[in-house]
């Protein structure tokens, strides 16, 4: 299991787990869909963000468009998860690393006890675990 505020793998530990880096390597939008959805905590869409990202991956070669899209996710990993790190890291790691860094932070929530192919409605038991209530009624109502 992770520690608290580090991450548990390195960049380049990409082989450590053959499944993560045999998906990230030839389904990058399929990971990068899962890893989005987990971090927005439901409120997105795997397929939505996996096919935003394949569509950013064509301008690729002329423009940082996918670096950019995908460094976010990888900042709003840190700030949830994480600690240390600047959002200029998160950019230039995913210029020049990008399989890599999507690798660590696919490993990185599978290692934080998230099922990554079930999505966020599919690991119940990582989310909030606040106590609902019923909202406060402030005086009566009047005609």
């Amino acid at each position: 299991m992770a520690s608290d505020r580090t991450w548990s793998t390195g960049v380049f530990d990409c082989c450590s787990d053959w499944h993560s880096c045999c998906l990230t390597c030839w389904c990058p939008c399929v990971a990068f869909g899962r890893i989005s959805e987990i971090l927005d905590k439901g409120s997105s869409n795997c397929c939505v963000n996996g096919t935003l990202y394949t569509l950013l991956g064509i301008f690729h070669v002329s423009s940082p468009f996918r670096p950019f899209y995908s460094c976010c996710y990888r900042a709003k990993l840190r700030e949830q998860y994480l600690s240390g790190e600047n959002h200029c890291n998160d950019f230039w790691i995913h210029c020049f690393c990008h399989g890599c860094a999507l690798c660590q932070e696919y490993r990185e929530l599978q290692n934080r006890g998230f099922d990554m192919s079930a999505g966020w409605r599919g690991n119940p038991h990582m989310h909030n675990k606040a106590v609902s209530m019923a909202p406060v009624v402030e005086g009566e109502m009047k005609r």
